[in-house]
């Protein structure tokens, strides 16, 4: 039976919510094993005289724990 854990992270993009994702992600799979999914829970933008600066995601990643 595996067991799973849920971490959340915070990614950022100068160019789009999905680079924005697609970043998080790799990069999540530099550190963590056996990640099985993810979903947004959240998005926004930081924005600089009404122009968006960052697109954000806040994202939950499943990863399963070794034996």
């Amino acid at each position: 039976m595996s067991v799973a854990k849920v971490t959340e992270i915070i990614s950022g993009s100068s160019k789009s919510f999905q680079d924005a994702i697609e970043t998080g992600i790799e990069r999540a799979n530099k550190t963590l094993s056996n990640i099985e999914g993810a979903w947004v829970k959240d998005q926004s933008m930081i924005l600089d005289k009404g122009k968006i600066k960052e697109y954000r995601v806040v994202m939950k990643v499943t990863f399963i724990l070794k034996d």
